[in-house]
């Protein structure tokens, strides 16, 4: 049986005041979950991921612009964005954002 883990997603992290944290709580053949603390006005600029991939907004507010097209995320604000895609993220107010990295494969079983 493999090892659970449970993690508050709300827990503070020390971030500075111009820079963004990141912290990978999970990582396996399947998905990679990543925890993003952002300082207000601190950005991810346009980029893509090689594979699909989830954002979840946690705390606070961002700009989250895919292929051009801005949303509004807040807090329980859940985003898909397909493998490939131009996206960026920039935190209105102290941000902290889970990205999932969907890696594909299958999990194995005992």
């Amino acid at each position: 049986m493999g090892t659970i883990r449970v993690i508050d997603l709300r827990e503070p992290v020390d971030t500075p005041a111009d820079g963004i944290v990141s912290r990978t709580i999970h990582d396996d053949e399947v998905v990679r979950a990543v925890l993003f603390s952002f300082a207000p006005g601190q950005q991810l600029s346009d980029h893509t991921a090689s594979v699909p991939i989830t954002i979840v907004i946690v705390e606070g507010e961002a700009d989250l612009v895919v292929e051009g097209e801005s949303h509004s995320g807040r807090p329980g604000s859940w985003m898909h964005v397909a493998a490939n895609v131009p996206h960026s993220v920039e935190a209105r107010t102290p941000l902290t954002m889970l990205l999932t990295l969907l890696k594909g494969g299958r999990p194995e079983r005992p």
